[in-house]
């Protein structure tokens, strides 16, 4: 089988492919504005993210706080009402004490007075 001169062998097409490939070409005009941009686009996103980040920290951080701030004053509120009931309970059992002195002074003295 003879090959026509129109159709190109597979290794010259590569090699024409190649060779293109390989050809130095300018660079067109707005590339360098292009990549410019992009970058200074990547730097800026990279920012917010940070900026983003440390703002979501310190929420965070300020949210516990807050949390730890209310069940501490919980804390201290139960704390004191608990010790004002303690002291009232203490107060209740001298006037109790008081009475009971009283009372039996009085008996003590009836049954003398009796005998």
């Amino acid at each position: 089988m003879e090959k026509s001169r129109e159709e190109p062998e597979p290794m010259d097409e590569f090699e024409h492919e190649l060779r293109q490939a390989c050809e130095r070409r300018p660079a067109p005009p707005s590339l360098k504005r292009k990549i410019l941009e992009r970058r200074s686009r990547q730097n800026t996103e990279r920012l917010h993210r940070r900026v983003f980040f440390w703002q979501r920290l310190a929420a965070s951080i300020l949210l516990a706080g807050a949390v730890g701030g209310v069940f501490a004053w919980r804390n201290t509120v139960e704390r004191r009402k608990g010790e004002e009931a303690r002291d009232q309970v203490f107060t209740a059992l001298r006037i109790v004490n008081h009475a009971l002195v009283q009372m039996n002074a009085q008996l003590t003295a009836r049954d003398r007075d009796g005998q």
